[in-house]
């Protein structure tokens, strides 16, 4: 009788435990697809880029909108972050996720477009998402085959962009006034697609600019390092999401491209010269709509001379600003 009770309160144990996963496994998701992917969040941090004597100024990096025409939270609180009044606007890409979600986007960065600002596109700009096996991500790049959606009307968002002001960086260096100063910026296409040509705009950076900042969707090392090379002091870049799905205490499980899981987002060094900053990204695919420990988020940058102090925090946005509420 012993033997039997005691298998039978092993097998209630067994069951209680699984019983236990489950709910926490259900709890979890429901935080990751019901609250954490709408929390938006701002990060800040202060980055040493610019020439000594140069005057501070401010960098609102904005990426990865994976805009759909239905969500109005994202678009209302991404048109508040004007309050914050940056002096430059860089859009790292992957603003839509839909065919008819241009006007989205425009409702969304409206306000910002009035500010001096630079763009380049990603992936979600040209094809629209599709469903993909999660085991893939895990997968070696080189064995993953390409799946494109259908096209999406990256031209039409080009054009609004270029029409309002905003300077498309796709293979291209420009000289932008930023208050006064002269900051030299270069970009190139989304190199996940491997649609990057750096040597269209290869060669030392403009080193009589307040900063040099260089732009691309997807921070692929071997595009860093030419940037770092050609004497560029800050790259901006999306793309990871910030791994999407993070483990505490050990980070993003992938970062989607060959960037080291440690810099899946914010603020790094790259070599001896250059910073590099990854956004986490205000969206998510359709076909993954989840977030843990990972919130979406914008970040405010502000660059300071070389040889002051630097910090990357976290924080709510602005009271005015937030909006959880779909």
């Amino acid at each position: 009788m012993s033997t039997l009770s005691n298998t039978r309160t092993s097998g209630a144990t067994a069951a209680r435990l699984a019983a236990g996963t489950v709910a926490l496994g259900a709890a979890t998701l429901g935080y990751a697809v019901g609250i954490e992917r709408r929390r938006w969040t701002l990060r800040t941090a202060e980055l040493p880029v610019l020439a000594p004597g140069a005057r501070p100024f401010t960098v609102l990096h904005v990426s990865d909108l994976h805009m759909l025409p239905g969500h109005h939270s994202k678009q209302r609180w991404v048109a508040a972050l004007d309050e914050l009044n940056p002096d430059l606007v860089v859009n790292t890409g992957d603003n839509l996720s839909h065919r008819t979600a241009v006007p989205s986007v425009l409702r969304a960065l409206g306000p910002l477009l009035d500010r001096p600002g630079v763009f380049v596109f990603g992936s979600n700009d040209y094809y629209a998402p599709k469903p993909k096996n999660p085991a893939r991500y895990l997968m070696p790049r080189g064995k993953k085959k390409r799946i494109h959606g259908v096209q999406l009307p990256w031209r039409d968002l080009r054009a609004a962009f270029v029409e309002h002001g905003w300077t498309d960086l796709t293979h291209v260096r420009r000289t932008i006034d930023v208050g006064g100063q002269r900051v030299f910026a270069a970009g190139v296409d989304d190199p996940h697609l491997r649609r990057d040509r750096y040597t269209d705009i290869a060669g030392p950076a403009d080193s009589g600019a307040a900063v040099r900042i260089g732009v691309t969707h997807s921070p692929e090392p071997r595009v860093l390092d030419t940037f770092a090379t050609d004497g560029y002091d800050l790259v901006l870049a999306g793309h990871t999401h910030g791994g999407q799905l993070r483990l505490p205490g050990y980070g993003a499980i992938v970062t989607n491209c060959d960037l080291d899981r440690s810099r899946a987002r914010g603020a790094s060094r790259w070599g001896a010269h250059m910073w590099l900053h990854v956004s986490a990204g205000l969206g998510t695919s359709p076909w993954a709509p989840a977030r843990f420990a990972c919130p979406p988020e914008a970040s405010l940058l502000t660059l300071v001379p070389r040889g002051s102090g630097s910090s990357d925090s976290r924080k709510s946005a602005p009271r005015k600003a937030r909006d959880t509420v779909r």
